[in-house]
């Protein structure tokens, strides 16, 4: 029995200092469909870590990519991925597709 009681004991400290943040990151989803992000403006919460799910409509894969988020993943045909962002100061900041620069455009605005 004492046993059981020490194992749990270490979770305590963690508890009470409030380390077990269990609140999810806001999420917001992009799609990508004829080469395009849809909707190619996200508008988040300033200094606030965000969640971005990126769908992939298309047949091809794409590369998210910022330079601004430092950002580049690789969203295979018909899938999708998570990017996780912030928290970040307001402003503007630019994503495209690498393989359709011309096209794939957006851009996450934070206020």
């Amino acid at each position: 029995m004492r046993i059981r009681v020490l194992s749990g004991f270490w979770l305590l400290p963690l508890i009470l200092c409030g380390s077990l943040d269990v609140k999810a990151a806001p999420e917001f989803t992009i799609e990508l469909q004829n080469h395009l992000f849809s909707p190619n403006e996200v508008e988040i919460p300033a200094n606030t870590k965000v969640k971005l799910r990126i769908i992939n409509k298309d047949a091809m894969p794409e590369e998210f990519e910022s330079y601004e988020l430092n950002r580049e993943k690789i969203v295979a045909g018909g899938a999708s991925i998570t990017v996780f962002i912030g928290p970040l100061p307001p402003g503007e900041y630019p994503f495209f597709g690498e393989f359709n620069p011309r096209t794939a455009q957006g851009r996450v605005i934070v206020r």
